[in-house]
């Protein structure tokens, strides 16, 4: 049984991470444009507020939440936007208050929750660390939105081992969700820690499909913040090359993804090193 206090401790840290960096904004910067489309900072932070108050609800009242659930299959392909859309038009101050409000109660919720628990979810129900994971996943990934946003390079930190995990293991939801068979065996993952102090490993040592690269480069890659042409993340073997072109972390349709950088999607001759 995972004891969730760690991963709770690491998603407190990065939400806080990332309310540093929105909190000093201007009202004026709220408005700028992230790499998502038709999303301002204000629907970014708006989405992460919305989907922890549904996390709390599933933690503290499954019946409420099985109707949202409810809600959001009668409209799959825009309730998430509808959601963020409506955070959005709060005025900024509420907006970061109902944010800050929510990943507290959301902490206070799964803490207390009896061990073992698991959690309604809109897939498969969840226990404590998963949720708290994928609390963290979201978190971590529309951060980077807003870093680009307004031009910021966060560091990189030891708590990227959750995002990638979580990308390892949705391996074969990348195929499922593009109607794809999955391969049968599994691929050896080997990834360098941010602070360069060793590997972060997962696989068979001797599966002959392996996929190599810094963590923060396979991380960008599996939440779709980056274009594969844009990382260093390198694969052996014809279906982990193949599975680097789909590769998502998170749940819901398959998404386009980051389109390359003008320099990696210049013809040769005219990029930016030419």
């Amino acid at each position: 049984m995972s004891d969730p206090s760690a991963v709770l401790d690491d998603l407190r840290a990065e939400g806080d991470a990332l309310d540093q960096l929105v909190g000093g904004l201007s009202e004026q910067q709220w408005s700028l444009a992230t790499p998502a489309p038709r999303w301002s900072i204000a629907h970014q932070v708006a989405h992460l507020a919305w989907t922890d108050t549904a996390a709390l609800l599933s933690v503290t009242d499954p019946e409420a939440f099985a109707e949202e659930t409810r809600k959001a299959l009668e409209s799959p392909g825009t309730f998430v936007d509808e959601g963020a859309e409506a955070g959005a038009e709060l005025p900024v101050d509420e907006l970061l208050a109902w944010w800050r409000d929510g990943r507290e109660q959301l902490q206070r919720a799964v803490r207390a929750a009896p061990a073992g628990a698991r959690f309604p979810w809109y897939g498969p129900p969840m226990s404590a660390a998963s949720l708290a994971t994928g609390r963290l996943m979201e978190t971590w990934a529309h951060g980077q939105d807003i870093a680009d946003a307004v031009g910021v390079r966060r560091a990189p930190t030891a708590r990227l081992r959750h995002v990638a995990r979580i990308g390892v293991r949705a391996r074969d939801y990348a195929y499922f969700v593009r109607g794809l068979a999955a391969p049968t065996e599994e691929f050896r993952v080997e990834l360098t820690a941010p602070d360069g102090s060793g590997l972060w490993a997962y696989g068979p040592e001797d599966a002959p499909q392996r996929v190599t690269g810094p963590a923060l480069d396979f991380c960008l890659l599996v939440t779709q913040r980056a274009h594969r042409a844009d990382v260093a993340v390198r694969a052996e073997g014809a279906d982990a090359d193949r599975w680097l072109d789909i590769a998502q972390a998170f749940a819901g349709p398959a998404g386009d993804g980051r389109p390359a950088s003008a320099e990696t999607a210049a013809p040769p001759g005219e990029g930016a090193g030419a």
